[in-house]
């Protein structure tokens, strides 16, 4: 039990705009509670880190009180420190070393990207190793290869825009609410994936890299012609829905090819997908497909695992416990991904 084994991890998640808290045993998710603030920020049109750091303050009791109840107690605590917002991050951060300080209990902190990862081992059954993960979210887009239990290699990341960054900046072109990945998916149901040419960006590139930049900026000057001040009386009115759907699969494309090609050349036979564009149903369509005629076995965990949650930071917690790691009281926040 004192290296982490059947341990109940309390993870604790507050890295942008969710507040989110799980207890997790086994691999088994006991309790999770997360409340999202999508509201407060889509006035914006993104996250605003005061907004967000001030809204965590608020909730995170709430969701501590909603996930554990009566139930039992944790015997150690696993906490996001890094990536994220740093004022986000510090809420999460402090509310965690407070309960390991008052309850005597171990703390670890968490890679936010490594727990995307670890959310697939909640999964039932869950993949083994080895595998390569792709990671894709409104920060981060990146690929790992996962040898063993518990290492993550990076292969390449973004490097630029990240694929959910680009779904809110073409969302924000089209006139489309945010967060930009659930309204552009909304209005590409009724649209032609192949009504607009757009680009692929480094998705033939034999580099595990990603670049969306020049989607965004295609998408612009489809809309808007070359001269992006005005109207291009030369365009012909294209259809929102159109154009969500050629964005959504143009996204997709390059996300699934560059993973399965990954996987095949380091000869994995398993592909994992996290992340918050993981909930996309066109990328975890073509993610499932291609993995099929590649013959790799593609592991994708519920859409509520993909988003921003405690449970995978508990499930990546349990690993690092087990693995004998602890920190201080002095845990930092680290806004950054290396």
């Amino acid at each position: 039990m004192g290296r982490g084994e059947g341990m109940r991890v309390l993870g604790i998640d507050t890295s942008c705009d969710e507040t989110s808290v799980a207890l997790v045993e086994r691999g088994r998710i006991l309790a999770s509670k997360v409340l999202g603030q999508d509201a407060l920020h889509r006035p914006f049109g993104g996250v605003v880190p005061e907004i967000a750091a001030r809204a965590h303050a608020e909730k995170f009791l709430p969701a501590l009180a909603a996930c554990l109840g009566e139930g039992p107690a944790p015997d150690a605590i696993a906490v996001t420190n890094r990536p994220g917002l740093v004022g986000p991050l510090l809420v999460g951060l402090s509310a965690a070393k407070a309960l390991a300080f008052a309850k005597g209990l171990p703390i670890v902190g968490v890679h936010h990207l490594e727990a995307h990862v670890a959310a697939a081992y909640l999964l039932d059954p869950p993949p083994e190793p080895p595998f390569v993960a792709l990671i894709a979210s409104g920060g981060h887009t990146l690929l790992y290869d996962v040898p063993e239990r518990g290492r993550y290699v990076r292969l390449g990341q973004t490097q630029d825009d990240a694929a959910g960054e680009c779904f809110d900046k073409i969302a924000a072109l089209l006139g489309l609410p945010y967060p930009g990945g659930p309204s552009i998916e909304k209005a590409a149901k009724d649209g032609d994936p192949r009504a607009v040419d757009l680009p692929r960006p480094m998705r033939d590139d034999p580099s595990d890299d990603f670049s969306f930049s020049g989607l965004k900026t295609a998408m612009l000057y489809r809309l808007k012609g070359q001269d992006a001040r005005r109207k291009d009386p030369t365009k012909g009115p294209v259809a929102v829905a159109d154009l969500a759907a050629s964005a959504q699969e143009a996204i997709a494309d390059i996300l699934s090819a560059k993973a399965v090609r990954a996987a095949k050349r380091l000869s994995r036979k398993r592909l994992v997908i996290g992340g918050g564009v993981a909930a996309n149903t066109r990328l975890r369509e073509l993610v499932a497909e291609r993995g099929r005629a590649a013959g790799i076995a593609v592991s994708i965990p519920p859409r509520s695992l993909c988003t921003d949650n405690a449970a995978m930071v508990a499930a990546r917690g349990s690993e690092l416990l087990e693995a004998g790691k602890r920190d201080g009281l002095d845990l930092d926040a680290d806004p950054y991904s290396e």
